[in-house]
């Protein structure tokens, strides 16, 4: 398996004292007093703009990332989560109302847009059965991003994301890394 590797850096455009890390990260501030930019040199990582794996989440894979605000950061970078790849299939379960209610789909494949292809109104839990996911607030994979890995979510609202209607989805492939 193929490990990821980021580093992040105090100022924008890669300035100040630097952290480099393979692995999550629940807090930056025990490595560097503030996060305002990164690169990535290898792999996948979801970047969150509050400790603890909260907050406005950002997908970023290889590349480089100059500055934290044009990554749609509120504040800078407080924590990361290296995302595994995997192989193999893919499967979630979307369902239109909390606790697996209402309408149910299950899914193998992207989907640009929740409501054309199954006329659901809202995704409001789903259960990931295979795979790693991206969730997008708006059609055609744009807007706020929630990251899904295999496990049961009954609540987006309870898991901060009240208000916010995930309309799209992507699989996290390995054409990412």
């Amino acid at each position: 398996m193929t490990m990821g590797k980021i580093i992040f850096y105090e100022e924008r455009n890669f300035q100040g004292r630097s952290y480099e890390t393979s692995s999550d990260c629940a807090d930056m501030s025990s490595h560097l007093s503030r996060c305002h930019s990164c690169r990535v040199e290898s792999g996948c990582f979801m970047v969150y703009d509050r400790t603890n794996f909260m907050g406005n989440q950002y997908f970023v894979r290889r590349g480089e990332y100059s500055d934290y605000q044009r990554m749609g950061m509120s504040d800078c970078i407080r924590s990361c989560r290296m995302i595994p790849m995997h192989r193999g299939q893919f499967r979630i379960r979307i369902y239109e109302r909390e606790d697996f209610g209402g309408q149910m789909h299950e899914c193998m494949e992207d989907c640009d847009s929740i409501m054309d292809r199954y006329r659901m109104s809202d995704c409001m839990s789903c259960h990931v059965m295979d795979g790693h996911w991206l969730m997008y607030e708006h059609p055609h994979y744009r807007g706020r991003m929630m990251y899904l890995r295999p496990g049961e979510y009954r609540s987006f609202k309870e898991m901060g994301y009240g208000g916010t209607r995930f309309m799209s989805m992507r699989r996290i492939m390995d054409s990412c890394y």
